[in-house]
């Protein structure tokens, strides 16, 4: 039952069904253990699973079918010299070229550094943007994330075991949320064997019975489990977990520079863990929508613009709300950096 000061924003909460909301902790609906047990989440996800595959029909025109085919039966897809040449050499050099005001995260052996794509940047990164316009790009990223939405884009560095620490949380394997959703790496750099390569359970985007029960167990106390990210709707999972739900064993991906990733994030993934000092660049874009809308279009933020400025605007209230708290540590603004260069101590 929700806690007495909880009753006023039940209204608000039962609307959140019908979105993608996929807090447990923050909707005392969604986390409710009774209606998790009587199979609320799972109805959620079954009923978004169904909506995605009708949107997706419509956007299927637009790839190659052996990109469908990879898509649907694995939950991602892999494309070795992505780009034209020419405008991948390009692009890199112009990325590598020139310092771009960064936001960077530590958490475990890790640091990751964000350069976002967006209207401050792009200006400055006339081959990158010209290069991000490629179709077929765009094309697998609707399809995946079932709408023709414009994904948010980043230049990503990875730094892993910069310093003496258990993995980051990012290389426990998870599920981002209960319905399909597109996440994808188009590497600068080559990614060797025994680095922290993407890393994914092929075929777990599409849940069997034993996920499913495992989902439907995990669902009736995550609102209170002891790990945050399970709270939030990320749920985590263990690796001996995923063996015993049938599912082939996860690929983790080497990979030439100029190889794209496009991966279904609703199924199990996470970062490749490596005893090495590595670094890995790599354009990453992800995108999400309402899993109940029925239709793949209208992207009003794509259209108006505002995907290329949401992403700053969201970073400063999230940075306000921490100051209003006094909370320190997180993603913070360490200006200008060049996508290479070294962690500062």
């Amino acid at each position: 039952m929700p806690a007495w000061y909880q009753w006023p924003m039940l209204p608000l909460h039962a609307l959140g069904l019908a979105t993608g909301a996929k807090s447990f902790e923050n909707n005392p609906i969604l986390g409710s253990p009774a209606l998790n047990r009587r199979g609320l989440h799972l109805v959620r996800r079954e009923w978004a699973r169904r909506m995605a595959e009708r949107r997706r029909a419509a956007l299927s025109h637009a790839l190659a079918p052996e990109d469908r085919a990879a898509l649907q039966r694995d939950g991602f897809v892999v494309k070795e010299n992505f780009l034209p040449e020419a405008s991948f050499t390009a692009m890199r050099a112009e990325i590598f070229s020139q310092p771009i005001k960064a936001r960077e995260y530590i958490d475990g052996y890790s640091l990751t550094r964000l350069i976002p794509l967006d209207a401050q940047s792009l200006h400055r990164l006339p081959a990158t943007a010209a290069a991000l316009a490629f179709p077929p790009y765009q094309a697998l990223h609707d399809y995946a994330n079932s709408f023709r939405q414009k994904p948010f884009q980043f230049v990503q560095t990875i730094f892993s075991n910069f310093r003496a620490a258990e993995p980051d949380i990012q290389s426990d394997f998870h599920i981002d949320t209960f319905h399909p959703t597109v996440k994808s790496w188009l590497f600068l750099e080559d990614v060797a064997e025994g680095e922290a390569g993407f890393t994914y359970v092929p075929g777990s985007h599409l849940p069997n019975r034993r996920h499913l029960a495992w989902e439907r167990r995990v669902s009736i106390g995550a609102a209170t489990s002891p790990d945050r990210s399970t709270r939030e709707g990320s749920l985590r999972i263990e690796p001996d977990q995923i063996a015993r739900l049938g599912y082939a064993p996860p690929v983790k991906f080497a990979a030439r520079a100029n190889t794209l990733i496009v991966a279904d994030t609703s199924g199990f993934h996470r970062r490749g863990v490596t005893d090495q000092q590595t670094r890995r660049i790599a354009i990453w874009s992800y995108a999400r929508s309402n899993p109940f809308k029925p239709w793949p279009g209208l992207d009003v933020m794509g259209a108006t613009g505002l995907d290329k400025r949401a992403v700053r605007l969201f970073w400063a209230m999230q940075d306000a709300m921490r100051r209003a708290r006094g909370q320190q540590g997180g993603w913070a603004w360490v200006g200008e950096r060049f996508a290479t260069d070294a962690p500062i101590a």
